[in-house]
């Protein structure tokens, strides 16, 4: 499909938005002198809850737009593998990792949509495209390595959750756009977060939220930059991004986690003294690079 200016625009929107989430997501577990607020589940569940809460009323209003009991199935695994999910996985990826070094793993996105639409929908692997991803990859593995001072006390688990969720990602995007192409994207987003309304407030209470809120002095300061990661960095971002699958592909609308980096990492060291090295920019050139290659492709795409 063409990708059109507007696409680029939407594209650059969105990096800037989901860039900017990762930092939300810290200050939502502490503040800026280090003092603990919420944990990650805590940030998690309440993210999810405000946009369930949110999108509640567009989703009740979407219900008539389902006509199969397939298309719940697949908005349900919209909602907890595009959001419910990856929202604890990274808010605990966190707990180990910086925020720029936890955008740049973010940026493996790209590779699940091609493997899981190949694998499972059966869609075939172009060329250019895989040579682009390729490239891009390379990027990748260098940003990895020249992050490595930027991580805090984090593991490969830290690391394999984020992996996990853009796994998760890869399923979503396939499905939003192989089952649900009759939807508008803010029907997909708000039916999406229709479902997993109540097992987000399940989990803001299991987790002992109301407690923290009632007795951690920095509790409302937190709840404002959850509420903006949910606001603009969740509803407002999702109904974008599938703007761009319905506009183009679900490989080009997943490409934006390769300009996330830029964002994530500007954040991080501005916002929270943390460290960049002129190789990152370098490697992020690198997947830049690949990430147009893989976009130039005259064949249509996953």
């Amino acid at each position: 499909m063409k990708k059109d200016p507007g696409s680029w625009l939407l594209l650059a929107i969105l990096a800037l938005i989901w860039g900017g989430s990762f930092i939300l997501m810290k200050r939502g577990m502490e503040t800026t002198s280090g003092e603990a607020i919420y944990t990650d589940a805590q940030v998690a569940s309440l993210r999810m809850v405000i946009a369930g809460i949110t999108m509640l009323p567009f989703g009740l209003f979407s219900l008539k737009k389902i006509r199969k009991p397939k298309q719940v199935i697949s908005l349900i695994v919209v909602g907890f593998s595009g959001n419910f999910f990856p929202a604890f996985l990274f808010t605990y990826a966190e707990t180990g990792l910086s925020s720029g070094l936890a955008g740049m793993l973010n940026s493996f996105t790209p590779f699940f949509p091609l493997l899981i639409g190949w694998a499972i929908f059966r869609q075939p692997l172009r060329l250019q495209q895989s040579l682009g991803l390729l490239v891009a990859f390379g990027g990748i593995i260098l940003l990895v390595g020249s992050g490595s001072g930027m991580a805090s006390n984090g593991s490969w688990v830290h690391v394999a959750a984020i992996l996990l969720a853009t796994l998760l990602y890869g399923l979503s995007l396939n499905t939003i756009k192989h089952t649900l192409a009759g939807f508008k994207s803010w029907e997909i987003t708000s039916l999406a977060f229709s479902f997993v309304a109540i097992p987000a407030a399940i989990m803001t209470w299991v987790t002992g939220t109301p407690t923290t809120m009632q007795t951690n002095p920095y509790a409302w300061e937190g709840l404002g930059y959850i509420a903006i990661l949910s606001l603009v960095g969740t509803c407002l971002a999702l109904v974008l991004f599938n703007s761009i699958i319905a506009r183009t592909s679900a490989v080009f609308a997943s490409s934006v986690t390769y300009f996330i980096p830029f964002v994530a990492v500007a954040f991080g060291t501005l916002l929270n003294n943390e460290s960049f090295h002129w190789i990152q920019l370098v490697a992020m050139v690198v997947v830049l690079v690949g990430v147009n290659i893989a976009n130039r492709t005259r064949s249509r795409a996953v």
